[in-house]
């Protein structure tokens, strides 16, 4: 961090004996999340980038239902910052038009993390999303964002302790194989969400007038409230990413 860590936030820094790229011990993530904890998640936000050097910040979106909601925050707090999209080579066209249509909205910089041609095509000629949701997900998701996370100290997402039981139990701050992680809106209401997407009137992805509540890959997403939607006939409930 800039301040009472800065001898632990260097440019140089990498992983160390601590597990993570940043060198954060746990009494640090814990004197993090007790600092954050009272701020409103747009202060978090603001806060971390004076903590944290910016470019050492990854920033990822799925360009999914609501996604708007957490770039148009982001956007308006550090306008330059990089957006990560996993392409997984599965998405909706209607997630691939959202992605278009907010980037030019917010004035996005967005960077495509793709797997290794080679891999994908197995998985597409495979069709490993049919009968193992797991180890496509993990070719085509969680391999391409494992490769740019050592560049990081910090790893911003949008999520909420509602949408999941795997979620219900995060922190602001936590340790995810090898990097910070950083929850700004984990301890967001779906009211409170919902209140703000109505206030800045913004738009939410096109499927979501069709039914659709959360929105992956093609091949694995379908109409239904929630997760519901998500792997179904599955136990599945997470890609991978943030396990």
């Amino acid at each position: 961090m800039q301040t009472a860590f800065a001898s632990q936030y260097t440019d140089t820094a990498e992983a160390d004996d601590t597990g993570n790229s940043a060198g954060l011990s746990p009494g640090d993530i814990a004197a993090l999340n007790a600092a954050y904890e009272p701020l409103e998640f747009g202060d978090r936000i603001r806060k971390v980038y004076e903590d944290f050097a910016p470019d050492k910040v990854l920033v990822t979106s799925s360009f999914a239902a609501t996604s708007a909601y957490f770039l148009h925050i982001i956007s308006s707090i550090r306008p330059e910052q990089e957006i990560a999209f996993i392409d997984t080579g599965y998405h909706f066209q209607e997630t691939i038009s959202y992605r278009d249509f907010l980037s030019g909205e917010y004035g996005l910089k967005v960077r495509a993390l793709r797997a290794e041609d080679w891999k994908h095509d197995f998985t597409r000629k495979d069709k490993t999303w049919s009968h193992d949701p797991d180890f496509c997900c993990s070719i085509n998701k969680v391999e391409p964002l494992e490769n740019v996370k050592p560049n990081y100290h910090l790893w911003i997402s949008s999520l909420m302790r509602w949408q999941t039981d795997h979620r219900s139990d995060m922190q602001i701050f936590e340790e995810r194989r090898g990097i910070i992680k950083f929850n700004p809106m984990i301890d967001v209401t779906k009211e409170q969400r919902d209140a703000y997407i109505k206030e800045h009137d913004l738009p939410f992805h096109p499927l979501v007038e069709q039914g659709f509540d959360s929105i992956g890959c093609s091949h694995c997403t379908f109409k239904g409230e929630g997760r519901e939607g998500r792997w179904k006939g599955n136990k599945k409930t997470e890609c991978g990413i943030h396990m």
